[in-house]
């Protein structure tokens, strides 16, 4: 992939904002989720297997959230099983699987399973009664399909010690891109990286499967070589050479994508941003939705200069990647922002930390939380035909 170095597209295109946004992925509308888990189990370990899960299984049981679960083993094969739980909505989910405690609970799991794969969907169409869950009014079903542009978005994110930002920037700007193409049927389009104080934060654009793309990327030498040079700097040991603490970093590492919106047309170049919002402690998702709120309200209106928008959570953080038609500072403060509307601003102030006077008179608070909230873009590389 090559540094990619665009022009902002012409406002007066007219090509666009034709059409109405396109929401191709969000965790916000309250449907219910079903979460399957396929495990590849080690020769001999079945009962190990079953022992630990019953014991995740009795504190699962008690998650805010949880509906039920089912363990199924193959009648094929009988090293591979399948975890299948339903949850009322995907936030639930999503503040259990990142939660310290969870990453503690799975531990001994992965001492007897050789290979695991999570795919998590929303429940669209169902057949059969759903007595229990219909009368406690625990979720519903996604009222239609999403169509999307079948890119995958992900995003790492860890801390660097206080003081070395300057280097680590130097490190993770200066290497070369790897082989986009993983596979015949999967390929890296994108890669995007920036720093936000000591806080590093990756995204990643793939096409077809994400889990080869990040496996791919890993094994690269230039990578590996370069994931090297800033453990020194890291201020949480790692050793990636360890499948168990390579599989506890990313694990803590991973920072979702929760909500993918677009303008109907986006333009053939934008300027790629990405914004840090400090959120209160607990604070996280509900301000995530906030922002998702008015991204969508921003790529309906064909002034605003957000074309695209991707936002990121993890417990209390909240990273916002935008395409925009022209500078970060060119617009409004408060579009390029995605703050909630005036009559909402007493909520956003309960959820940041930090922007009590965003919605100050004359808009200076908005202008000082705008570039308080401005991540520092250390590289933006793209396949060439992506």
């Amino acid at each position: 992939m090559t540094t990619m170095s665009t022009p902002a597209p012409d406002a007066s295109d007219p090509l666009t904002r034709q059409v109405a946004h396109q929401v191709s992925q969000s965790v916000f509308d309250g449907s219910r989720l079903r979460v399957v888990l396929l495990v590849e189990v080690y020769d001999g370990a079945q009962q190990q297997f079953l022992e630990t899960y019953e014991n995740l299984r009795s504190h699962v049981e008690s998650v805010p959230g949880h509906i039920g679960e089912q363990l199924c083993q193959s009648i094929e094969n009988p090293s591979q099983w399948l975890i299948t739980s339903e949850w009322e909505s995907a936030p639930p989910f999503l503040d259990w699987v990142s939660s310290e405690e969870h990453v503690r609970m799975v531990q001994p799991l992965h001492c007897c399973v050789r290979d695991t794969r999570s795919l998590r969907f929303h429940v669209v169409r169902e057949t059969g009664h759903r007595a229990a869950a219909d009368a406690q009014g625990r979720g519903g079903l996604q009222a239609a399909p999403r169509v999307g542009d079948g890119v995958i978005r992900h995003a790492i994110t860890f801390t660097v010690k206080p003081g070395s930002e300057e280097a680590v920037g130097r490190i993770l700007a200066d290497y070369a891109s790897p082989e986009p193409r993983v596979d015949d049927s999967t390929r890296l389009c994108r890669t995007s990286l920036f720093l936000h104080g000591n806080r590093v934060v990756r995204a990643i654009e793939v096409r077809g499967d994400l889990l080869a793309a990040l496996r791919h990327v890993a094994e690269q030498p230039e990578v590996r070589a370069v994931e090297e040079s800033i453990n020194p700097y890291l201020e949480q040991d790692r050793d990636l050479a360890d499948p168990e603490s390579a599989r506890v970093f990313y694990t803590r590492a991973a920072l979702p994508a929760v909500h993918h919106v677009r303008a109907g047309q986006e333009g053939r170049a934008a300027q790629r941003h990405a914004l840090s919002y400090p959120a209160r402690p607990g604070c996280g998702m509900r301000l995530a939705q906030l922002l998702a709120e008015r991204d969508e309200a921003a790529a309906d209106d064909p002034l605003s200069p957000v074309l695209c928008s991707t936002i990121f959570q993890r417990d209390d953080v909240v990273v916002r990647l935008v395409d925009l038609r022209g500078d970060l500072h060119a617009g409004d403060p408060a579009t390029t922002l995605g703050l909630p509307d005036p009559d909402r601003v007493a909520e956003l102030t309960t959820l940041l930390d930090g922007f009590t006077d965003a919605g100050s008179p004359g808009g200076g608070g908005l202008v000082r939380a705008l570039e308080g909230a401005r991540m520092e873009l250390v590289t933006d590389r793209r396949a060439p035909d992506a």
